[in-house]
């Protein structure tokens, strides 16, 4: 009965991990078998679930935090990064994809421009317009900011200003690994 017991403590242990992070954005009969651990996105700005600060917040100067990854597996051919508020529907607040393979990370300030350097692309936010738009919650309960990062083994044939739904559906297939970094933001 004890082992039974631990049994289940285990099992709601392991539930709660996994409720608690990002939710995901591909189905999960879609999501990379690849061990992700060495596939990983960071900020210089913010740790891992920590609070953003205000700066790169609608309350700040709503510019879009650094960002950095490591290489991607091999068959990277390109990266796409999507942002959403977690605790608001999952509220979309920036799209990026066409990540060039060799790209390491996104400076901080990204432009909001349609077109970036080589040939990356923002498509459109929640707010129906194109590039970063940062934290805004009601006041009130935290809410949590979820940047995945996604290498896929292809480049998409999107032009710019594509929704998320568009770009989840373009990925399709074509995810090689995924990461996550949550950023908290409170008023």
């Amino acid at each position: 009965m004890r082992i039974i017991g631990l049994l289940v403590v285990s099992l709601l242990l392991i539930a709660s991990f996994a409720i608690s992070g990002c939710a995901k954005s591909v189905p999960s009969e879609a999501q990379p078998e690849v061990n992700n651990m060495e596939f990983a996105i960071t900020s210089s700005a913010f740790a891992d679930g920590a609070e953003m600060p205000v700066k790169y917040t609608d309350d700040g100067q709503n510019i879009s935090p650094p960002l950095d990854w490591s290489r991607g597996p091999s068959g990277t051919a390109s990266f796409a990064l999507i942002m959403d508020d977690l605790d608001a529907g999952n509220f979309t607040h920036w799209v990026v994809y066409n990540l060039s393979s060799d790209a390491r990370g996104l400076p901080e300030a990204v432009p909001r421009d349609e077109k970036l350097d080589r040939r990356a692309l923002q498509g459109k936010n929640g707010g129906r317009a194109i590039g970063y738009f940062g934290p805004s919650p009601p006041k009130g309960s935290p809410h949590r900011y979820c940047f995945t990062l996604y290498a896929l083994n292809t480049s998409l044939d999107l032009a710019a200003g594509a929704y998320k739904e568009q770009v989840l559906q373009a990925m399709e297939g074509h995810i090689l690994a995924q990461s996550q970094l949550i950023g908290v933001y409170q008023r």
